[in-house]
């Protein structure tokens, strides 16, 4: 692959309501509505997406400045109680690639609408791909992490 290939993708929705500033915790009663872009798809496009209870949903961190971007290690959310660890190793908005990745619940869906609870991206965030939750795809075997990310998660949602 030739080094500096842009990779160009269009959001194929944006983020209606839920909040609108940026913040780290409680994001498990936050409802909000992902618009599908209306000018690329019809409501076939959600067809059959209702019988599933949750998303995995692709967003852009759109509001991190590229300076604001980081690339080593850091300690999570700035708590020097937690270790240094890269930016690979944690979920923080200020990645590199500047990309998000979430799961949360579907309500409903509604035309080109989809009426979501939980996903923790604010109001305006363009939505890059959604794909239903399907168990299969969670991980296989048990998990483990380390002590600090459950701390950290603790009131995530």
């Amino acid at each position: 692959m030739p080094e500096n290939t842009a990779v160009v993708v269009h959001p194929v929705a944006r983020v209606i309501g839920g909040r609108e500033e940026v913040r780290d915790d409680d994001w498990g009663p936050v409802t909000s509505v992902i618009r599908l872009d209306a000018d690329r798809f019809g409501p076939d496009a959600l067809a059959g997406l209702d019988a599933f209870s949750h998303l995995e949903v692709v967003y852009h961190f759109d509001r991190v400045p590229e300076g604001k971007i980081q690339t080593g290690a850091r300690h999570p959310r700035g708590n020097t109680d937690w270790p240094l660890v890269g930016i690979f190793a944690q979920r923080g908005k200020n990645r590199p690639g500047r990309l998000g990745v979430s799961r949360c619940r579907l309500l409903h869906t509604d035309g080109l609408d989809l009426h979501v609870q939980g996903l923790d991206a604010v109001d305006g965030t363009p939505v890059l791909d959604i794909k239903p939750y399907m168990a299969e795809f969670g991980p296989q075997g048990p998990t483990t992490q380390p002590d600090w990310a459950t701390a950290l998660m603790r009131d995530y949602y």
